[in-house]
């Protein structure tokens, strides 16, 4: 049975979804404060966070902050700012997928069931391939990306960003592949986050006057060239 701990200070919401959850077969916990959410996302073993943003105690950004930098859990962040620049801060912070309050409930569970899907799918048959492009070497038993020997430190999105584009070397990959490869089917982030994320690997794994290991094709998307 997976478990999903749900970390939201609006407790009529909080209820509503734990039901439902539950009735999906769940098994769910509920943190109203951000606080506490950290301590027992950090203490025990999830197979999902669904996080507010809005937190009393210790705000959703954080705590996602502080859960990604000891663990992989898969989070989903709810919140009620629609900006592109909210979006962006909720996923750079680790979130897996952003949904925007007020929501169907129907559409949340989706999310769910697509995420989980997702990272079944990441993990099938993939235990020990190593992808290589130029000097730049991913290892997927232990997750480490490394420029001639030296490990770059990214991000979970970043590093699925990055397998994608060195499983497609010299395949053009436009935006909405992207999203849907990276991000999931189902999700609401607008295709200039792409680019966003784009250059925050490439602010890592390139060298400061030299060609870019990503290539932008103008009017299409990106690609690895080899």
């Amino acid at each position: 049975m997976k478990k999903i701990l749900i970390i939201e200070d609006e407790k009529n919401l909080a209820r509503f979804i734990e039901l439902e959850c539950k009735y999906e077969g769940y098994d769910v916990s509920v943190e109203y404060d951000g606080r506490t959410g950290v301590e027992v996302a950090l203490n025990n073993e999830w197979d999902l966070i669904l996080l507010d943003i809005m937190l009393p105690g210790l705000n959703g950004l954080e705590v996602c902050r502080r859960v990604r930098a000891l663990k992989d859990t898969p989070i989903i962040m709810l919140t009620a700012r629609d900006s592109v620049i909210d979006r962006v801060s909720g996923l750079d912070s680790g979130a897996d997928d952003y949904l925007v309050k007020p929501f169907a409930i129907e559409e949340l569970l989706a999310r769910i069931r697509s995420l989980f899907r997702r990272l079944e799918h990441q993990d099938h048959g993939k235990s020990g391939h190593r992808y290589q492009y130029k000097d730049l070497v991913v290892e997927e038993d232990s997750r480490l990306v490394k420029r001639d020997g030296e490990i770059i430190n990214v991000t979970k999105r970043e590093y699925d960003l990055l397998v994608t584009f060195m499983e497609n070397k010299n395949v053009v990959l436009t935006r909405d592949l992207l999203l849907e490869r990276v991000w999931g089917y189902d999700t609401e982030v607008e295709t200039n986050v792409v680019d966003v994320y784009v250059k925050y690997l490439r602010n890592k794994v390139d060298r400061k006057g030299e060609p870019s290991h990503i290539e932008t094709v103008r009017g299409m998307g990106y690609v690895m060239r080899e």
